[in-house]
């Protein structure tokens, strides 16, 4: 997994590109980019998978701010990014987030 992080010089946001790689989930068939910044809504922001098995997708987020997601596999797994910037305890307790700073 990775973060790839633009920052845009006319505005205050950055482009951040999120990658889940094919290894992580070799069978997947959907992932979902779930966090603060779509209100854990588990399917506002499906992931496009590439040829080569990764999945990617790319979000214009506000700066100065930390926003904690995760990813869902098949409706069934959740997965930290393994480049997040940090993690942090999830509410449920079993847990932790990844956290992407901007």
């Amino acid at each position: 997994m990775s973060l790839t992080k633009r920052y845009l010089k006319t505005k205050a946001v950055c482009k951040v590109i999120f990658r889940f790689p094919q290894k992580a989930a070799p069978k997947a068939k959907t992932v979902y980019l779930v966090g603060e910044f779509n209100n854990w809504n588990t399917y506002a922001t499906p992931m496009r998978r590439l040829k080569s098995g990764e999945f990617t997708t790319t979000l214009d987020l506000k700066t100065g701010k930390a926003y904690q997601f995760r990813y869902l596999i098949d409706d069934t797994a959740w997965e930290n990014d393994w480049a997040a910037d940090q993690y942090v305890p999830n509410p449920f307790g079993n847990s932790e987030n990844s956290v992407v700073v901007v």
